[in-house]
């Protein structure tokens, strides 16, 4: 059974969601916040590279690779009920979540460990990944380590076999296709295959990959390694964070009984009925967002017009910065590999 695309499953599910519905109100509201806010501070394609450097920049020649291993081991950094979070130090600065991959990634090159070259990491120890993503003390580890292995491994193998050992290779493949990338991630690299099954219909959400698609995009600000004539057809790339702003906003709403379930920590299961739906009216969502920019972009000229990953990412962004007054929304959880 072929799988609806990430477009597709977002507009399927939201149109039969038991658990989650899309307000328009809240669509608005955030369309508007996001005018307001990119008048005052633009947003720009490259900022996915983060605070104090943590992405390389795209005139390093490992750049794409170290993103591809970024992206492989970008899942789940949450820590269990009353736990402190997995943080690491680097440069004297403590980091949380995708950051704290970065920041560990970044302290391997320095201490001259392969880390982007396949022949090291297809056949990876876990001891040299743990030592590798080692916490600063009084931190957690970070969680589901034998899966980053098996991810690093299988993803590492597949590149040696099927593109000389750089994912330079894969992207060149691809033709500045960012749909054509996408196929190829999700068919070469197991763990980038998010697919669930809904209602009788496989439906696919496929966070990582599009994100993979997407950091390259952004590193290279759409030009030469990340130019992509069809990078409109990425959608938001589904998570647990960024349903929690829209949540917040009112784009989106659960149910009693589902924020019940979220407000008392209790995980979904990947694939189950509220977690689906929750990740796919947050593609959804972000589609909607992007469609009410395109018509306020027709009524005033000078306002912003982003598409729907360029939405994800300032929903992210804007979740990292409220942090605080985001928290009072909870968030839901599953301990899985795909996001």
């Amino acid at each position: 059974m072929t799988p609806l695309n990430p477009r597709e499953t977002g507009r399927f599910v939201s149109g039969v969601a038991k658990h989650v519905s899309i307000l328009s109100d809240g669509i608005k509201r955030v369309a508007e916040e996001i005018v307001n806010i990119t008048r005052e501070k633009k947003v720009t394609l490259n900022s996915s590279a983060g605070p104090d450097n943590l992405l390389p920049k795209p005139t390093e020649e490992t750049a794409v690779d170290f993103l591809f291993v970024s992206d492989v081991l970008n899942f789940c950094f949450w820590p269990d009920k009353d736990k402190p979070k997995w943080r690491v130090k680097w440069n004297g600065k403590s980091f949380t979540g995708y950051y704290a991959l970065c920041a560990a990634l970044r302290k391997a090159q320095e201490e001259n460990i392969p880390i982007t070259d396949p022949k090291y990491y297809s056949v990876i120890s876990e001891e040299d990944l743990g030592r590798i993503l080692r916490p600063e003390p009084n931190a957690s580890q970070v969680p589901l380590l034998k899966e980053r292995v098996a991810a690093l491994r299988q993803a590492g193998t597949a590149l040696i076999e099927k593109y000389g050992g750089t994912f330079n290779q894969c992207v060149k493949k691809a033709n500045k296709s960012a749909e054509k990338l996408l196929s190829l991630i999700v068919k070469d690299f197991t763990s980038f295959c998010d697919e669930a099954e809904y209602q009788g219909k496989k439906v696919a959400l496929y966070k990582r990959a599009q994100i993979l698609v997407g950091d390259i995009w952004m590193l290279y600000g759409g030009k030469d390694v990340g130019e992509f004539h069809d990078i409109e057809l990425l959608t938001a790339f589904a998570d647990y964070r960024v349903p929690q702003v829209l949540v917040y906003f009112g784009a989106m709403k659960y149910t009693d009984s589902l924020m019940d379930t979220l407000s008392k920590d209790i995980q979904l299961t990947n694939g189950s009925p509220e977690e689906v739906e929750i990740r796919a009216c947050t593609i959804r969502a972000c589609e909607l967002i992007s469609e009410e920019l395109k018509e306020m972009a027709k009524q005033d000229p000078t306002s912003p017009v982003l598409n729907d990953a360029e939405v994800d990412h300032f929903l992210w962004n804007y979740r990292r910065d409220y942090a605080e007054e985001l928290e009072k929304i909870p968030f839901h959880k599953s301990r899985c590999i795909y996001y």
